[in-house]
């Protein structure tokens, strides 16, 4: 599991959004919007399900004024199928699959919040529905980390700190 979406996760005094893009009709390029569907929302865990379209929806994102902002989406990391990270939006320009109709490196200067992308390695981008099992595997335990998510006893993660554990 991913330390830092695990630390992010576990910080009830923050709000979170998760925001699923991707094309549904290509595979393993729809798994964030799989994931953002099937994310449950609490008082500090908010959704959006944006697919091929997050540029309409960048008002609502920034209207909905979350502490952290996490982009579910399909990425070459050139790793194996299923593999996932999070990284800061500025890391992953070169990274993601052309199936938006904006770049991650313009629609980052749109928001005003620390801003994640949650990168899974696609196995098959083909036309289709299927969810490849790799990849699928991966989305469901990243959403059983998010709905399921373990409360720190006694920790406490500021943003401040959790913006240096992202840099390093």
């Amino acid at each position: 599991m991913d330390k830092k979406l695990k630390e992010i996760c576990n910080l009830p005094e923050h709000k979170i959004l998760f925001v699923g893009i991707g094309n549904v009709l290509k595979s393993d390029d729809g798994v964030g919007v799989y994931i953002s569907r099937k994310i449950r929302k609490t008082s500090n865990i908010i959704t959006l399900t944006a697919e091929v379209s997050i540029e309409n929806y960048i008002g609502k994102i920034n209207s909905l004024k979350p502490d952290i902002l996490i982009i579910i989406d399909c990425v070459d990391m050139k790793s194996d199928p299923g593999s996932y990270k999070l990284l800061k939006i500025d890391k992953v320009f070169d990274l993601t699959f052309n199936t938006h109709n904006i770049s991650l490196k313009k629609l980052s200067g749109f928001f005003h919040m620390p801003t994640f992308v949650l990168g899974i390695q696609p196995q098959n981008l083909s036309f289709g529905e299927i969810i490849s099992f790799p990849v699928l595997e991966t989305a469901r335990k990243i959403i059983k980390l998010i709905n399921n998510k373990e409360v720190n006893h006694g920790i406490t993660i500021s943003l401040s700190d959790l913006r240096r554990s992202v840099k390093s």
